[in-house]
């Protein structure tokens, strides 16, 4: 069953008001009692002492004479009392007063006896319907009770004090309820409408509308949730564009690597026909050989770059690190590419001191160092590349600088990303250039604990930095 956010606010402020109203009304009650108790309790005590002045001073014959001023002024403010004698006979006493018996008991007898002063609130069921106030003080001569007075009156205007503040109480009640009915009616709607946004921002997210912000100016939970619930959609948002942008790639990269693989399986294919089906020349067989040795080392270099990647990504690679000197790493890397390098007309060239060391996997830092030379090389013509290694605050720094036509700065912080390619003309280069090599180049030298950083400028160059951490002690 579903309650209303209104009805739960107002049952909640109603319920925190009638508890509040209980308590006071009660603690009150209890106070008035106890003020008008205690000002007839001072009230009699005072008159019982002018009373026994009197008993003290006067002889029995002549005392009810000397006492009716007392009858008459204590009859108009409703107090009753009677004076005993050291026996307990009552010497004088009002008319229709209750018997002493009555009123006091054995106990409070022997109170009075010792000299006590009896003060109580008891019910008069015989005389009064209502609490009533008795003193009781005795006389007491060389060590004896000689006598005494005892005073009763009922609460005289406690009932009404209660009455009148009852009163006020039922109109602050009246004032209060309307209060809070208004004031749980204004805040319901003021939530259920946030809510509500919020309701409708979650519709529009479930649907896949994540172009959404809510306007937020209230700090509360709900004005939080609504931060959050912006920060959430923006994330969303993002991610989605990520995902377009990663699916975009992909499709083009399929694409790329169907065209890659399609034309050397072709080649492949028309060279094989041509050896099966004719009598071809011993030097052409060698030149159909090595064509299809190539063409299949373009297709490995496609396969094998996917699956370096993804073992990279689930860290199923483990490096094998230790201390050796950059140059050997250098001279293979020259080696290797020089060939490629002269064919742009480009110089290859290393810059590097012979004693210094680099903490890595040997057969990794090639693997980085191949593919950011070889972009180098891929978008350099006529123009050097430079390798140069130092030593700088506890790293190992290589950089690879190029004079070749750079990137575009809205480029550069997309060149780590997998199936990115700053030049899409380029996906013939029978280099390899799959849009995957920087990617695996960020993976590796995060996997060294490293960083990699580059600095370009359209057609002025690029350089890519990294930095090894020498973390332990060079040997």
């Amino acid at each position: 069953m579903k309650i209303k956010y209104f009805y739960q606010l107002l049952m909640s402020h109603l319920g925190l008001l009638l508890i509040a109203i209980i308590i006071i009304s009660t603690l009150m009650s209890h106070f008035v009692k106890d003020i008008a108790y205690q000002n007839k309790v001072d009230e009699m005590k005072s008159y019982g002492n002018e009373i026994l002045q009197n008993f003290q001073q006067l002889p029995k014959a002549e005392m009810n004479f000397r006492l009716r001023p007392f009858e008459d002024i204590l009859s108009t403010r409703q107090i009753h009392f009677f004076v005993f004698d050291e026996k307990g006979n009552v010497l004088t006493q009002q008319q229709e007063m209750p018997p002493h018996e009555a009123l006091l008991t054995k106990d409070l007898w022997t109170k009075l006896a010792k000299g006590e002063d009896i003060i109580v609130k008891r019910s008069d069921s015989r005389r009064l319907d209502q609490e009533a106030s008795l003193v009781a003080l005795p006389v007491i001569e060389d060590g004896k009770l000689k006598g005494g007075v005892v005073l009763i009156a009922p609460i005289q205007g406690a009932e009404e004090l209660i009455a009148q503040m009852n009163r006020y109480l039922y109109i602050i009640v009246f004032v209060a309820l309307t209060i809070t009915f208004i004031l749980s009616l204004f805040l319901s709607k003021f939530h259920v409408n946030r809510i509500k946004k919020l309701r409708e921002a979650t519709e529009k997210i479930a649907h896949g509308d994540y172009n959404i912000h809510l306007e937020n100016k209230h700090l509360d939970e709900i004005g939080t949730l609504g931060e959050d619930f912006n920060m959430m959609a923006n994330r969303l948002q993002w991610s989605r564009e990520e995902i377009d942008r990663l699916e975009k790639r992909r499709r083009q990269f399929i694409a790329d690597v169907s065209h890659e693989l399609k034309t050397p399986l072709t080649t492949i294919r028309g060279l094989v026909e041509w050896l099966n089906t004719a009598d071809v020349p011993a030097e052409e067989k060698e030149k159909c050989y090595a064509l299809i040795t190539d063409e299949t080392k373009r297709m490995l270099r496609l396969v094998n770059e996917n699956m370096d990647y993804e073992k990279i990504r689930s860290n199923q690679i483990t490096l094998q690190k230790f201390h050796y000197p950059l140059i050997d790493t250098f001279e293979v890397i020259k080696e290797q590419l020089n060939r490629m390098a002269e064919e742009k007309n480009n110089q290859l060239i290393v810059e590097v001191n012979p004693d210094q060391k680099v903490y890595a996997d040997y057969d990794r830092l090639i693997q980085i160092l191949v593919n950011i030379t070889k972009n180098a090389i891929q978008f350099t013509e006529g123009g050097r590349i430079v390798l140069r290694g130092k030593e700088e605050d506890g790293e190992t720094i290589i950089e690879v600088e190029d004079t070749g036509v750079g990137i575009a700065p809205e480029e550069v912080k997309h060149i780590w990303e997998r199936f990115y390619k700053a030049d899409i003309s380029r996906t013939t280069t029978p280099y390899g250039e799959y849009g995957l090599g920087l990617s695996i180049v960020k993976q590796l030298v995060d996997l060294h604990e490293g960083q990699i950083d580059l600095q370009s400028e359209k057609y002025k160059g690029t350089t890519f930095t990294i930095r090894l951490p020498l973390s332990q002690q060079k040997g």
